[in-house]
């Protein structure tokens, strides 16, 4: 009965915040293709292992954790293989649109990157990011506050203060 009912949980999860897991995907892949193979992904992990989750408080913050790690993996697989040409990227309308903001969020590590994107635009609390890293709370907030002095600078040194203010 628990499995069915993680399941159904699971699967509601997933349809509602749809959007959010994409927006996350497209921030690492930055192409909709490779982002909706990783919310396909995703979503194929989240519903086939959910039956291991033992608290359903925790789904929301393990399916993010199960989007993050996929868009992972598929960056690294990417890496791996040898493309001679480079595919034109598709504009897609999205709230990392800002060119500037995602030219500097690119120049951040993985981890980094994640949180500031898991903290300011999905809204999630320092407690979810870490279940969703895996990593110790005070961990999470350390990254946190080096990468935000660190776009601080490299916005400042850009000549985005208006951007700058809004961290």
């Amino acid at each position: 009965m628990g499995f069915q009912k993680n399941t159904a949980d699971t699967e509601r999860i997933l349809t509602d915040n749809y959007e959010k897991y994409y927006r996350l995907a497209y921030s690492y892949m930055r192409n909709e293709d490779d982002a909706l193979d990783v919310v396909q992904e995703s979503a194929y992990r989240a519903i086939r292992d959910c039956g291991k989750v033992k608290n359903k408080d925790y789904l929301s913050t393990w399916i993010y954790r199960i989007v993050v790690n996929t868009a992972l993996d598929l960056l690294r697989k990417k890496k791996k293989e040898t493309l001679t040409e480079e595919l034109p990227e598709i504009p897609v309308e999205d709230q990392y649109q800002e060119t500037e903001l995602r030219t500097i969020l690119n120049q951040l590590d993985h981890k980094s990157k994640t949180i500031i994107i898991l903290r300011y635009f999905e809204d999630l609390k320092l407690e979810d990011i870490a279940d969703i890293l895996g990593d110790n709370l005070n961990t999470v907030k350390a990254r946190l506050y080096r990468s935000l002095k660190k776009l601080r600078l490299n916005l400042e040194a850009e000549h985005y203060k208006d951007v700058a203010d809004k961290f």
